[in-house]
């Protein structure tokens, strides 16, 4: 890295913070106070998972069941194209039933009895609010901050700001999984885990099911790790060069991701090799952990990358954008995500990583207490609602135990305590031990940040 471009990239950090994201590894971030979090477990819900049948228990709407949505409640919200042009929004109460856990009585619904019997490890966020109120939109305004594509996701931005713990994996790992519900899910675009205006080396590494988790790492028939590694240093060489005549700072990141590409190839297929896990471990993430790809393998596998100094993991599953049919499918969807969120929760703790490992459940809005088309006796649908959505995060320097903010008795609007995205990605980074305001990367003449010119850091939540 010549003179001149240290200076620059360090200059883009107001404090120098992130040194070791520039150096990969050859010095330790520099944070803005001490973090409570040392990495980031995501598990997205990726459709928008309904809060009104899991945890923000209305018992009140039984009463109102099938009859009009007040006009005074929904007011000027906007509505989707699905919506909108419906004659009638029904009130629609859940169909299943609420139970009380933990040492407060949190509620939650019958559909999450292991999540349920860990409440007290958890804050409960019911005030949660976005703009977007489709799926593209809104979940690339929760991953980066801004409704529009282009801009870093919030991994790239803990990379870019906290460098890496371990020089042998990528600093930001991504699993997807796939919802047992049989409806088409909506797709999932790998700029959600890009780098934006960002070095390319921060952004997430997608890692597939099978036996080759990430693509062309592998030596192809008759190259050996010798012949690779003189191929590499032959090629280094020649980057270099070029980058004495360029000064083009991909040209650093390119070389450095060869580099971990080749550290990648002994480190990956150690940490997916699942084989020495106890059966006391396969036992609490369920059967399904031992079929690749599925979402509690991947939660098993967050483990073992939180162990290994992956600074942060993303978690995707797909299949909650019910629309219709939602008590068949929310149940199945349920049933791919209580028990290995239950276990993961306890295998963090048990391991002594949880209190300094933050993980995040949620979606990217909520659904709506009126039916979207017809209302049925045992069957219905919801449309998509940003004003509030309910999201659960745990470990990290969270508040255990609470929940945070409060929704009318529909759940249609905040009563309390509101949490916008902005606020979210704000306090979840103030975990991390960054100030949200100082992570900033000029492009372009305008230095940006994960949440933009907003934010408030949410206190309360934090211990």
């Amino acid at each position: 890295m010549n003179r001149r471009h240290w200076i620059e990239r360090s200059g883009t950090h107001l404090g120098g913070i992130a040194l070791a994201s520039l150096l990969r590894g050859e010095a330790q971030a520099q944070t803005h106070f001490a973090p409570r979090a040392k990495r980031v477990i995501s598990l997205f819900m990726h459709g928008g998972p309904s809060q009104l049948d899991l945890w923000d228990y209305k018992p009140g709407l039984r009463a109102w069941h099938s009859q009009e949505l007040p006009a005074s409640i929904r007011g000027d919200q906007r509505l989707t194209g699905m919506t909108s042009s419906q004659a009638s929004f029904p009130v629609t109460a859940s169909l299943f039933g609420f139970q009380q856990h933990g040492a407060n009585g949190t509620w939650a619904s019958e559909l999450l009895p292991h999540t349920a019997a860990m409440v007290d490890e958890m804050c409960i966020i019911r005030s949660l609010h976005t703009e977007a109120i489709n799926h593209d939109p809104a979940v690339t305004l929760l991953q980066t901050g801004h409704q529009q594509p282009g801009r870093p996701s919030f991994g790239a931005w803990a990379s870019y700001g906290l460098g890496s713990e371990n020089d042998n994996l990528p600093t930001f790992v991504v699993l997807l999984s796939r919802g047992s519900a049989a409806r088409p899910a909506d797709p999932l675009y790998a700029r959600l885990w890009g780098s934006g205006f960002l070095p390319s080396n921060h952004q997430g590494v997608a890692m597939r099911s099978g036996s080759e988790p990430v693509l062309y790492l592998a030596n192809p028939p008759g190259v050996s790790a010798a012949m690779r590694r003189e191929q590499l240093d032959a090629l280094s060489q020649l980057n270099r060069t070029a980058q004495v005549q360029a000064h083009d700072p991909e040209i650093d990141t390119r070389i450095s991701q060869y580099e971990m590409a080749f550290r990648m190839q002994s480190s990956v297929p150690a940490l997916t090799d699942l084989s020495h896990e106890t059966e006391a471990t396969w036992d609490a993430y369920g059967p399904a952990a031992k079929q690749p790809g599925t979402f509690a393998a991947n939660c098993l596998l967050a483990r073992r990358m939180a162990e290994s100094g992956v600074r942060f993991i993303q978690l995707y599953h797909r299949g909650w954008d019910q629309h219709y049919n939602l008590p068949s499918d929310i149940r199945l969807q349920c049933g791919d995500v209580d028990r290995p969120c239950a276990a993961l929760l306890r295998d963090l703790k048990q391991r002594g990583l949880l209190d300094d490992t933050l993980v995040i459940w949620g979606g990217e809005f909520g659904r709506t207490p009126y039916s979207q088309g017809k209302l049925e006796a045992t069957n219905y649908g919801r449309d998509h609602h940003g004003r509030c959505f309910t999201i659960w995060l745990a470990g990290g320097g969270v508040k255990p135990g609470v929940v945070y903010g409060e929704t009318d008795d529909f759940s249609y609007n905040i009563t309390r305590d509101p949490v916008h995205v902005h606020d979210l990605n704000a306090t979840l980074l103030q975990l991390l031990g960054v100030d949200h305001r100082h992570l900033t990367y000029r492009f372009q003449g305008r230095d940006y940040r994960l949440t933009d010119v907003a934010g408030e850091v949410v206190a309360g939540i934090m211990t």
